[in-house]
């Protein structure tokens, strides 16, 4: 299992937009091959910033599969619009 960690910035004034275009688009990365399961978090000291951890059973179902597909391009078209600037997102792994 792998991780992937994204600190989102969202536009200040656009929170409560993206939350709901988050919503929208939850349903389709839950849908996805070697998807386990996600959590998105608000920063409650900058409540333009939401962290997003997901969990996937290898690092390419998330950098080629999920990257890779139509349903990608259908969570871009309802998130990507909100961030500024665009996230970097890691990939982890639990340490024994």
């Amino acid at each position: 299992m792998i991780r992937e960690a994204a600190m989102l910035h969202i536009k200040k004034g656009l929170e409560q937009e993206f939350e709901e275009a988050f919503r929208q688009a939850a349903p389709i990365i839950s849908g996805m091959k070697g998807y386990i399961t996600h959590s998105l978090s608000k920063c409650m000291e900058e409540t333009h910033k939401y962290l997003l951890l997901v969990e996937w059973e290898t690092l390419e179902d998330h950098t080629e599969g999920f990257r890779g597909s139509s349903e990608y391009q259908e969570w871009k078209a309802l998130l990507h619009q909100f961030y500024t600037p665009f996230p970097t997102v890691g990939h982890f792994q639990d340490v024994q």
